[in-house]
Order: structure tokens, then C-alpha cells, then sequence
């Protein structure tokens, strides 16, 4: 499972030093692929082999199951982390999610996301007070 927030920097080459508390569920290859809000999704290649095969139970039919699809599939790329845990981020993925230097890599429970380090931190101020203020049930039997 994914947890915590991490602020590592990449380096020049778009290398991204992987969180320690990560490394041992990636060592073996992970898939990297856009996210919504202009992130990216990193999931162990098992998770993302299994997201795939319940995508492609949806009706291809729908415009909308294409259009994710495209997108989703067509930017993912697999990796696996080199003996000091870096990982390389295509320059695609690195456009996509605007990242530069400063990065924040967070735990999403199945997977882990990476956000420019700003962009992240206005995420988390615009969503931390709608969070502190909801009033109905969100998420069923959970909250």
C-alpha cells in the first residue's frame, strides 16, 4: 500500500529517486501513466495489468470509455527502478504534469501519484477545507 507524501527533486536527466517506503513494492517494475488533474499515476505492473483487464470490460461504444482509454494506455510507460532506486520519466509524462525540479510524490492506497510540488500544494489547500467541511457521506460505510 501507498501512504505518505514526499518531496524528492529530479535530477537533469528526468530521474526521480523513488520514496525509500516505495522501492520494495516497485523493485520489480512499475507503470507510469497520466493521472487526473495533471499527475501522474505510478502503479506496481500486477495493479495495472488488472486495471486493464476491467477497462476493457467497459462498452467500447462509449465515447467516453474510448477517449480514457486512448489517453490512459497510449501515455503509459513501464519501468523499473535502477540499483539506487531512480526511476527516468519521459519528457511526455514530464510536459503533461508540468514537473521541473521540485516534485511531490504522494501514496494513493493502490498506487502512487507525482505532482509538481506546487501544483500539488494547491490541491491539498483547496481540498483540505471541502474535506474538513463534508457534511454528507462520501464514500459509503466508510466516513
Amino acid at each position: 500500500m501507498f501512504l505518505g507524501t514526499y518531496r524528492p527533486r529530479l535530477d537533469d536527466k528526468g530521474r526521480l529517486i523513488l520514496p525509500a517506503k516505495f522501492r520494495e513494492q516497485l523493485a520489480d517494475g512499475l507503470v507510469m501513466t497520466k493521472g487526473q488533474e495533471h499527475c501522474l499515476f505510478v502503479h506496481r505492473r500486477d495493479d495495472f495489468a488488472q486495471q486493464v483487464a476491467k477497462m476493457q470490460t467497459a462498452p467500447s461504444s462509449v465515447r467516453a470509455v474510448r477517449d480514457h482509454s486512448r489517453v490512459y494506455l497510449s501515455s503509459a510507460t513501464d519501468e523499473v527502478p535502477d540499483r539506487q532506486g531512480r526511476i527516468t520519466i519521459p519528457q511526455t509524462l514530464r510536459d503533461y504534469a508540468k514537473l521541473d525540479r521540485e516534485v511531490a510524490v504522494i501514496g494513493n492506497g493502490l498506487r502512487a501519484e507525482i505532482w509538481d510540488a506546487q501544483a500539488w500544494d494547491d490541491y491539498v489547500t483547496a481540498a483540505e477545507q471541502a474535506f474538513a467541511d463534508q457534511e454528507v457521506e462520501v464514500m459509503p460505510g466508510f466516513f
